[in-house]
Parts: C-alpha cells; structure tokens; sequence
C-alpha cells in the first residue's frame, strides 16, 4: 500500500512565498560582510566526526546527543553532518594553509544539523551565517565583531536586541576555577539534575548555563570565574569595554554566559531578545584562540560568531520587518504561430536589457492568458497576435499603472520598459 512522502519532521521546506524573504535576508547580509572586508569560504556539508568531537567537547550536548552521525559504508569512517561551522572553517584554514601569510576574515552561510526535539526556532536542520577572523590577537577584532553585528540589526531594521557579554580567560584561570566550582558542586551534589551530575567532573562551566530553575539559587552563589582571571585576561576584557562605550553600543555582563563548545577562551558574546521566547539568542560568538593547536595545527589567535538565520527572519517577522519583493516587468501573451516564434525572440530581447520576463507557456486564448498575467503581478503584459508579430509591432498594457495600452516596436517597448520611473507607461 502506498503512502505519501513527507519531509523530515524538524527539517523544513522554505516555499516561494517565503523564499524571498530569505533572499533579501541573505542580499543584505552579504553586502553587509562585504562592506567589512570579509570574504566568502563554501565548506562540505559532511566532515570527520573526529573533528567534532576534538573541537566542541565529548561532553557536551551537541557531541553526545544532537550529532547526526554515521559509518561510511564505503571505508568504514565516522562521518556527521555539522553541527556547527567554526571547526569545519578552522580546519579549512589550516588544510590550505589559508592564514600563512595574512591574517584572513571569512564569512560562510548554509544548513546546519543537530538532532533534537524540534520546537519554534529550534530546528534538526538550521540556518547559520558563520563570521571568523583568523590571526587577530587583540580585543579590536572582538570590538569589530561586535560593531558590525549592531550595524546589521539596524540594516535589517530590528530592535529589542541586547547584547551581553563575559570573558571566559585563559586555559590556566579555567583549570583553576574549574577545581573551585567542582568542590562547590560535589558539596550540593544533592542539589544537581541528572544533566549537571553527569557534567560535573568532565564539564562543570556548563552547569552554570543550566536553565533548570530549581538550581538558580544554587549557581547564583557559585564561585565567579572572573575572580579566576590573570591581570591580561582582565586588561583585554576592560579594553573591549571601553571600545564598546565609545562606539555607544550598550552591554550587559553576564557573569553566567559560558557558551556550550569547549573551544572559548577570553571574550564571549551574545544577542538576545526577549521577542522569541526560549530561543532567544539569535547571534553568539567569541574568541577560540586554542582551536587550531586542539586540532593539531600551529596556534594562532582567532575570533568568530554565527547568526541563527530562521531565528532572525523569526524576529523580522515579529517586528513587522517586510521583505521587498519586486514583480516582473513584464508578462508576454502570445497566441497564433508567427506570434509565438516572434514572442520567444522578444522575450530574450527583452532580458537583454535587463527586463524580467515571464513568457506564457501552455497555451490558451488571451482571456485566460490575461488573467494569469494580472495574477502574476508583473507590471505590464506584452500582447502578440499574428497580425502584430507580422509587423513587428507588439501591445504594451500597463497593469498596476495609469495609462493605456498603446502599439509600439520591439525596440520601443525597450525604452519603455526599461525606464527606472515606475509611473512611466506608454501613453506617457
């Protein structure tokens, strides 16, 4: 018995009528990036598991629950589909030797996975915009991160979005704080979900982003890490401070922000709003400069965020931020054999020019083919018969503009059409 097929549940179709939302979305990100020197890096979809497991944790919930993982039948390796993109582009820099002579700032876009429970903005395949910047030391590259993710909420006409910050310091800080926070915890140990006993020895600093509220009390008088920190940890944390202050950009400090991968060390950041409920962090990031040594390159400073792409579009959404989305030019009714050889020469002329064309197929009379050019909401329908493609001529009808349909050559329906004023029609 057959069965219909459906997409996979959390695993979405992106349908015309939204698809150009994404497209604006996306046109407006890349002209941003561009507009800040970053350049653009395409990685695989599918890596090493191995890479993974090297960069963002064993202990984490992306590695032990969320990966979508799997044994290649061919050579018997252990693939996964990223979860996440910064490993992946760390392991590009080092494989082509991309940062030797320059520092590099890249920029990649696409789907995500991660296997969990799906909910509102929390999908098993995602979105991200990606942002790294590679052989930066200082916190100037943490500041420009920060910058120019303000300069896009307001590009992309967005408010209600704050931001937060923390700083993690270096790996010596953290192995003295961890101890600290390990002898706090096993002293509660009662006190701790299933989640927080099972990270507790391997991964404590996760305890502390626990959202369970019958710990809070207990993770509020938790040892602070930045009472942890070596004086260039805290001198690069005041310095992103103060750049903040004087690019008038707003933080709050979240002693509690720890992000979820094991690759963070001195600045971490994110946007969040209070728009979208509990996913409500819709840009995050920091500095990972132990990712390329963990994963057996020479150690270079780095830095990077990613943005979660249905989150955002959620949050335009919610906001009443609509996407332009512009009708073709111009949809050509063609009926009759000299007619219809005539309108596909015309048609092509046309995006010669740069003129969007839908061209009628299926035939029909002009009736029915009018009528799908109103609904089409192109801005003009183009009218070919026998007796005007015989002559070269051809009727240009306006459809959402005053003015009357007129008879014009091919060449001055061009000049016509190819005018930038939208109240410019044939009669004019």
């Amino acid at each position: 018995m057959s069965h219909t097929i459906q997409a996979v549940r959390g695993m979405n179709d992106i349908l015309p009528g939204d698809a150009h939302f994404w497209e604006f979305f996306e046109t407006t990100v890349v002209d941003w990036l561009k507009s800040y020197g970053y350049r653009a890096i395409r990685l695989p979809i599918v890596e090493s598991t191995d890479l993974f497991v090297r960069s963002i944790g064993e202990v984490t919930d992306i590695v032990e629950k969320e990966m979508y993982t799997f044994i290649d039948a061919l050579n018997g390796e252990s693939l996964t589909l990223r979860p996440e993109g910064t490993a992946g582009c760390a392991r590009a820099v080092m494989q082509h030797n991309l940062s030797y002579n320059a520092p590099q700032r890249l920029y990649y876009m696409g789907p995500m996975f991660r296997h969990e429970r799906p909910q509102k903005g929390r999908y098993r395949q995602f979105h991200q915009v990606g942002v790294e910047a590679f052989g930066f030391p200082g916190p100037d590259m943490d500041v420009e991160h920060i910058v120019m993710t303000s300069r896009l909420w307001k590009r992309l006409g967005l408010t209600d979005v704050r931001l937060q910050i923390n700083t993690l310091g270096d790996s010596a800080a953290r192995r003295r704080h961890r101890q600290k926070l390990v002898r706090y915890l096993e002293r509660r140990v009662e006190q701790l979900d299933e989640d927080a006993k099972r990270r507790l020895h391997a991964n404590p600093l996760r305890i502390l982003d626990s959202k369970n509220p019958a710990m809070q009390e207990m993770i509020e008088s938790a040892p602070r890490l930045m009472d942890d920190l070596e004086e260039d940890a805290l001198r690069h944390f005041e310095q992103l401070q103060q750049s903040l202050r004087e690019a008038e950009i707003e933080c709050e400090i979240n002693p509690r922000l720890v992000r979820g991968l094991d690759y963070y060390n001195f600045t971490v950041f994110e946007w969040v709003t209070d728009r979208l409920g509990a996913q409500g962090t819709v840009c995050a990031g920091g500095r990972y400069d132990g990712l390329l040594a963990q994963l057996g390159g020479k150690p270079a400073p780095a830095c990077g965020f990613a943005m979660g792409v249905e989150r955002l579009l959620a949050l335009m959404a919610a906001q009443q931020v609509t996407a332009p989305s512009p009708p073709a030019d111009v949809y050509l009714a063609h009926q009759g054999a000299v007619a219809d050889r005539f309108a596909l020469h015309a048609a092509e002329r046309l995006r010669d020019h740069g003129i969007q064309v839908i061209y009628h197929c299926g035939g029909g009379g002009f009736k029915s083919q009018m009528k799908k050019a109103d609904h089409s909401g192109a801005r003009y329908a183009i009218i070919l018969g026998d007796d005007e493609a015989a002559r070269n001529m051809l009727t240009l009808k306006p459809l959402r503009e005053l003015g009357e349909q007129a008879q014009l050559s091919l060449e001055e329906a061009i000049d016509v059409l190819s005018s930038p004023a939208p109240g410019n029609s044939a009669a004019s």
